[in-house]
């Protein structure tokens, strides 16, 4: 603990001044503000609840290089004006095929391996095949017209594509009642009874919306009762964090604990959702002493919070904690998507200022290197920054409900127009389950912090290019000499696994790469006994040659299963043989309550 201090100098000198060689860190909008410019601010912020938080200008100017680069291109016009005949062509066969024998339609175009919209019974028979089919290839035909366009920036390109294919989406097929087979047959069924419950169950989510109650379904998910029920303390309390250690469920334990820094984006129980899906428990059954930082919902007040307060109140805090309670052992470090971002931070920081008291290094879809960081990338640019900046500065923080609609938007036909159908259409309810009740659990993002790492990592990709400080130097990731646990899932939105993937490039350390199958979430929660999960790994020594993602990909074989058990097979060999377990607290961090503790209930 007292060998290094870099993590608390992040706090207390964050505006220390380097060398005049070496480029200073940009100032940032938190600054304070003339009247003029809290005009400008003012105007965007109400600008912003009409467009959803997108900024117009961002979008704009991105289908204003589209546009002109494609009207200067009468080749690519050309192009498109051919597709489209032979599209036209292709439709009109296959449409007078299918008429003329319903029971063995052939499709001229397939979905896309993640488009389940028609791919049930019903979109197989005339007519509805050919809407389907007239659909797709339109869809087809845009995607062609908004790439591959000389002259598009690569921003724009994905901007504009992204924008094609919502505006697409709402007008697909499936969500209309009159061209969605499986809506009229549910309607014939039940004598249009589905949108009488339909609009009853818009009402309610309406109704909820606006009064702020939980969405339906969740009222069988508490936390402490259901979630978040692995028994433990608090033992540590700061103004951004509770620390909670986990009570042991073995008589003897690894001496080396572990530290668990979830992100603070949503609350800390996706790893301690279930007694049944519980990393938290599953670690514990294994003989480990679990840790887990849980972070304050912030408000207004913590406007000023930035990522330097995030290190030394969040980690710095936390392992002196951990470090003082285990009586100086060393600590295995799990960080968790912004969690495992901010956790590689702190860990070569400690690299750097000579701090040894970690043992390993585990990182959950996690990224050190932004700049292949998938379809939120879409939303970062300097202007869309701006506009969210302002919206931010109104506040003091960023609503979930802002960040919650751009993650829709990603997903939108799996989590806005599939319930759309689902809800509205055919007048049904989704069964609630405890992930979806964690996912309905959010919080809010400082100002400052936010800002801050979206600038900083995501917009100027910092950390892997060697420019973010800590403290009164910058971090490098390949300073990290710790052995590292680096999982990725198979259809992450939020952190592609290439994305995870790149920690190789960076590092100068051992690496363990876990592929799983799911998503950013159900990849994550994958506890042995799941249905259909399988995974991949990979060890690469320091010293290897490296082997790109893609034939990583082809050359490594498939496990059914669970990656859990591969997790504690690596964490055991570089532990030490089972002690008795520490006590619960110690001197300085005494229990303060049970767990989950208090600010998992802020709301």
């Amino acid at each position: 603990m007292s060998n290094v201090t870099s993590l608390y100098e992040a706090k207390a000198a964050p505006s220390h001044t380097p060398p005049p060689a070496i480029a200073p860190m940009d100032p940032f909008p938190w600054a304070p503000v003339t009247m003029e410019q809290a005009l400008d601010k003012s105007l965007n912020a109400a600008q912003a609840r009409f467009t959803g938080g997108l900024s117009p200008i961002a979008l704009a100017a991105a289908y204003s290089d589209w546009a002109l680069h494609l009207s200067a291109a009468p080749g690519k016009r050309m192009k498109l004006a051919e597709k489209a005949a032979k599209k036209a062509i292709r439709f009109a066969n296959n449409a007078a095929l299918c008429a003329r024998n319903p029971d063995a339609p052939v499709a001229c175009i397939e979905p896309l391996p993640q488009d389940r919209r028609f791919t049930g019974e019903g979109w197989q028979k005339w007519p509805f095949n050919a809407i389907s089919q007239a659909f797709l290839l339109n869809q087809q035909w845009w995607h062609n017209a908004t790439t591959d366009v000389e002259g598009v920036t690569h921003q724009h390109e994905q901007e504009v594509t992204f924008a094609a294919r919502q505006v697409l989406d709402v007008f697909s097929p499936a969500n209309f009642p009159l061209t969605n087979p499986e809506v009229l047959a549910q309607t014939f069924r039940q004598g249009g009874m589905n949108f009488v419950r339909g609009w009853q169950n818009f009402l309610d989510d309406m109704s909820r919306a606006h009064t702020g109650e939980r969405p339906a379904g969740l009222e069988g998910f508490a936390v402490g009762e259901n979630l978040a029920v692995t028994p433990g303390k608090v033992v540590h309390r700061n103004r951004l964090i509770e620390l909670i250690q986990y009570a042991p469920r073995t008589d003897k334990v690894r001496p080396e604990p572990i530290l668990i820094v979830p992100a603070w984006i949503m609350k800390y129980y996706i790893l301690d959702l279930s007694a049944q899906n519980s990393l938290v428990r599953y670690l514990t059954d294994q003989g480990f002493t679990v840790f887990m930082i849980s972070w304050k919902n912030p408000n207004a007040e913590d406007r000023d919070l930035g990522m330097d307060d995030y290190l030394s109140l969040g980690i710095g805090d936390a392992l002196d904690a951990v470090d003082a309670i285990t009586k100086g052992e060393k600590i295995h470090a799990m960080g968790y998507c912004l969690g495992g971002t901010l956790l590689s931070i702190a860990a070569a920081a400690m690299a750097r200022d000579g701090d040894t008291r970690l043992k390993s290094l585990t990182l959950l879809a996690a990224q050190v290197d932004f700049t292949e960081a998938g379809e939120l990338t879409l939303f970062i640019n300097d202007s869309q920054l701006t506009y969210l900046e302002d919206m931010m500065w109104e506040k003091g923080y960023l609503d979930i409900k802002q960040m919650s609609g751009a993650f829709q938007l990603l997903r939108s036909n799996d989590l806005i127009w599939s319930r759309v159908i689902h809800d509205y259409l055919m007048g049904e309810r989704s069964e609630m389950n405890d992930l979806m009740a964690w996912n309905a659990d959010g919080t809010r993002m400082p100002y400052r912090m936010h800002s801050e790492y979206l600038r900083r990592l995501f917009l100027k990709n910092d950390l892997a290019e060697g420019r973010y400080w800590v403290g009164d130097r910058p971090v490098a990731i390949s300073d990290i000499r710790v052995p590292v646990f680096l999982v990725g899932t198979e259809r992450d939105h939020v952190a592609p696994w290439h994305s995870v993937y790149k920690f190789n490039l960076l590092s100068d350390t051992d690496v363990t790469y876990v592929l799983t199958s799911g998503g950013h979430n159900a990849g994550i929660v994958s506890e042995p006994g799941h249905p259909r999960r399988h995974f991949r790994t990979r060890d690469k020594t320091k010293d290897a040659p490296y082997l790109d993602p893609d034939h990583w990909y082809a050359e490594t074989e498939a496990s059914e299963g669970s990656w859990w058990p591969a997790l504690v097979a690596w964490m055991t060999e570089r532990s030490s043989a089972p002690a008795a377990p520490p006590t619960l607290g110690t001197k300085g961090y005494k229990p303060l309550c049970d767990a989950p503790g208090t600010y998992v209930y802020q709301e």
